[in-house]
């Protein structure tokens, strides 16, 4: 059947959307992707960090924003405080810094459940394609475009993709849940 490429993309843009979730949850290191979701607002237009800042990483355990336009320091540093990130970041003046202090074992294990609780929300999201795709294979059955034949072939067919794709983000998740306890 040609309809298979649709719900796979669907699938694919599930996991990839996961990848990017998990990678806003830091691990004790420094990773840019924190301040994906953080805006600024930046004359009136809240706009996401990396847009007004270059952001580096200068060791392991921080991250250096320097703001294109100065004036933009004090909105990015209330912006972090706003969020959920958990971290005070220190202004001096020309730069921000946000130092990432080690996670603590409690810290760990509420990180780990958001992982899973992402990786089931995306399994639950995998499984509503599935669903989809069966409902349309079963109009298509009705109205006599694809024979009971073809349609237990589709339906076979969109069961394994969804048990790929599910095991995908198994994978997925548990490989975030392992760079959290190994730090």
């Amino acid at each position: 059947m040609s309809d298979y490429p649709e719900f796979e993309n669907k699938m694919k843009k599930t996991c990839d959307a996961l990848n990017t979730q998990l990678a806003t949850i830091r691990a004790g290191r420094a990773n840019a992707a924190v301040l994906d979701q953080i805006q600024v607002d930046y004359y009136g237009v809240p706009t996401p960090i990396q847009q007004v800042a270059t952001i580096a990483t200068p060791d392991p355990r921080s991250l250096m924003i320097q703001p294109w336009d100065s004036s933009l320091l004090k909105g990015i540093e209330r912006a972090i405080l706003a969020s959920d990130l958990g971290i005070n970041p220190q202004n001096d003046g020309r730069a921000i810094r946000l130092v990432f202090p080690p996670l603590t074992e409690e810290r760990r294990k509420d990180l780990a459940k958001q992982t899973r609780k992402y990786g089931e929300e995306s399994k639950v999201a995998i499984r509503n394609i599935r669903r989809d795709a069966i409902e349309k294979f079963k109009k298509q059955q009705k109205s006599s475009d694809m024979t009971e034949d073809d349609y237990k072939i589709a339906e076979k067919d969109i069961q394994k993709l969804t048990d790929d794709y599910i095991k995908e983000i198994d994978k997925i998740t548990e490989k975030k849940e392992k760079e959290l306890t190994e730090i």
